[in-house]
């Protein structure tokens, strides 16, 4: 096992989100996973029934704790729903001196459509967390929140470039996962660069949690001392074995299939 993840996310009771996607994933690609719970989730495959709020001092808490002991080689963030919590989370690492790469997954809603934010906490992740990340990982409704335009196609994503580059981030994977067609194709920006990575679409429902699955399986690779692209290309590969050995549970967006691995050597 090789590579420390800290993850700072919410809790989905259902499993294939959340906090449980993020442990599940991390230790398939043979990382160590380390978790500050910002909040829990009723949810299942259907919908989400309910959220309980973590305090911000508890969950600044979590983190001052693990990184003062155990350490981080990477840091990855998902369901941040509060500016307090944004709050709190940025001063614990800047508590912290962090050198850890950090891995902003700007959870926004669920897949079933229910808001997992406010409009102030969007306003605090721009003005706060995302400036230190080092990979930004929206897919296309958050993109179109965060540079205040929709983005409805792959020009559309392509010319996002500069303004999601503007955020703050050194990198930002755009993921095309809800445009159209037979081909899924994410964006890859960084400094001078643009790379794109393309898949087969894979016809199934059975797709909750991808997005927090893929920023987890992200940061183990960056744990692992693996570069941004050579991370997120084994990170797309183990999302699309687990998504086409998805076991089928539930009458909505079911999980994937976690325990599925990748190589990585």
């Amino acid at each position: 096992m090789k590579g420390r993840v800290l993850v700072v996310a919410g809790s989905d009771s259902g499993g294939g989100a959340g906090i449980q996607a993020d442990i599940k994933t991390i230790t398939a690609l043979d990382a160590y996973a380390m978790t500050a719970i910002t909040a829990l989730t009723a949810q299942d495959t259907i919908g989400v029934a309910g959220i309980h709020d973590v305090p911000p001092y508890f969950v600044a808490q979590q983190i001052n704790v693990v990184l003062a002991d155990l350490g981080a080689d990477a840091i990855k963030t998902g369901m941040l729903h509060t500016p307090d919590v944004i709050d709190s989370v940025v001063e614990a690492f800047a508590g912290a001196k962090t050198k850890a790469p950090l891995v902003v997954d700007p959870v926004m809603m669920a897949k079933s459509g229910d808001s997992l934010i406010s409009t102030a906490a969007t306003t605090t992740l721009i003005e706060r967390l995302i400036p230190i990340a080092t990979v930004l990982t929206p897919n296309l409704p958050e993109a179109s929140i965060l540079v205040g335009r929709p983005i409805e196609s792959i020009p559309d994503m392509a010319a996002a470039r500069d303004d999601l580059l503007t955020l703050g981030a050194k990198h930002v994977l755009l993921k095309g996962g809800h445009l159209a067609g037979d081909r899924v194709r994410d964006l890859l920006f960084g400094p001078g660069e643009t790379q794109v990575f393309e898949s087969p679409r894979i016809d199934t429902k059975h797709t909750h949690g991808t997005g927090c699955t893929l920023a987890s399986a992200i940061a183990a690779g960056l744990a692992q001392g693996l570069r941004v692209d050579a991370s997120i290309a084994r990170a797309r590969d183990y999302v699309m074995a687990a998504i086409r050995t998805a076991p089928g549970y539930g009458a909505g967006h079911g999980p994937m299939n976690h325990s599925h691995t990748v190589s990585t050597d």
